[in-house]
């Protein structure tokens, strides 16, 4: 059996797949899914994150979350965590960068929360010289002081997707056409979680709900309002959602969504602003999302490459140069890319973020 056979025997035993279980399906089934089946990160996979481009994004990552720690005393003993690890490269930068931090290293709890099996064996080779404890779900984090960075993270969970009609709203469903995979419309009902939508958007407007963000930025707020901490959301998204952001990646080409299942990677723009309605119910602050390379130009990016540039030459050089760009300028990652910092009430935001 394939995912393709697993879904049609799905829509076919219990009728058309909201997005949301399509995604989870195509993304982390078991045998069939995604990220349990493949290492999808890189060159020889489908699309690279900003960890693989350069050590620097990494780096000031750690030192950010690093002058957070020290801002708020010090605590000791903390999670220093990830969500979505990838490879480990990102975890393993903010390490190097800070092991020049006094009580830093001797002070962590390394928690990594990770589902692909595939991943969390790239995540042990990269971290080898470390104690990793892995957990599949962020309510496993120990309730202590938590600093934490999702990068890329969000944009992965599934989404459910409406449309507004004259008499509600009609869910986006994948459904069978002709034996293959169509997308297709449910009948328009009312959608209380939709009524704040009603100011914005207009019949024929699309807007994607992320159900399974809120339970684990609650769990994540309620630690760092709880016990301290701060944490870093870095994605691709905006303010508020609106309109079909479903995209298929597959060999760093964009690819239909619905063409060969399980073989692609699956994502959608995040909606910071629902990030930001489970902080406050948390009693977390957070900070304005600020896009990537301003984020990454307060903490100093160029300084630190023009710091490697001064021992590389030929393509090296020409790498570097490449990747400072990439990361940061408006028309490359810098402003599709957003970044929020979450943290206790009454202090202030890790470094590079305001309020």
């Amino acid at each position: 059996m394939s995912l393709l056979d697993h879904l049609k025997s799905r829509i076919i035993t219990d009728g058309p797949l909201s997005i949301a279980d399509y995604m989870a399906d195509c993304l982390l089934h078991p045998e069939f899914g995604y990220y349990t089946t493949r290492d999808p990160l890189g060159a020889q996979g489908d699309f690279i994150t900003a960890p693989e481009i350069s050590q620097m994004f990494g780096e000031l990552i750690g030192l950010s979350l690093a002058q957070a720690w020290m801002d708020q005393d010090s605590p000791a003993p903390f999670s220093l965590a990830e969500l979505g690890p990838g490879r480990g490269t990102l975890m393993g930068d903010v390490l190097r960068a800070t092991r020049g931090v006094p009580g830093f290293h001797a002070a962590l709890q390394l928690h990594l929360i990770e589902a692909s099996p595939t991943l969390r064996a790239a995540q042990k080779d990269a971290l080898a010289d470390y104690p990793v404890t892995w957990s599949d779900h962020v309510a496993d984090l120990p309730q202590q002081p938590l600093f934490l960075v999702a990068n890329e993270f969000f944009d992965a969970l599934p989404v459910r997707q409406f449309i507004r009609q004259d008499m509600g709203w009609a869910e986006k469903r994948v459904g069978l056409t002709d034996g293959a995979l169509s997308f297709g419309l449910a009948e328009p009902t009312p959608q209380p979680a939709l009524d704040h939508r009603l100011d914005d958007t207009k019949v024929g407007d699309l807007v994607e709900i992320c159900t399974t963000a809120h339970p684990i930025m609650t769990e994540v707020c309620t630690r760092i309002a709880t016990h301290g901490g701060a944490a870093l959301v870095i994605d691709y998204g905006d303010w508020r959602s609106l309109g079909d952001t479903l995209q298929a990646l597959r060999a760093h080409a964009p690819t239909d969504p619905l063409q060969d299942p399980g073989a692609a990677d699956l994502t959608t723009h995040v909606d910071f602003e629902a990030l930001t309605v489970a902080a406050a119910a948390a009693n977390c602050a957070f900070s304005r999302i600020t896009p990537q390379g301003i984020f990454l130009e307060r903490l100093g990016i160029t300084n630190r490459a023009q710091s490697l540039a001064a021992a590389l030459s030929g393509d090296a050089l020409e790498n570097l140069i490449a990747a400072h760009r990439r990361l940061t300028h408006p028309q490359e990652m810098g402003n599709l890319f957003k970044v929020m910092g979450l943290f206790p009430k009454a202090l202030t935001p890790p470094p590079g973020l305001d309020v």
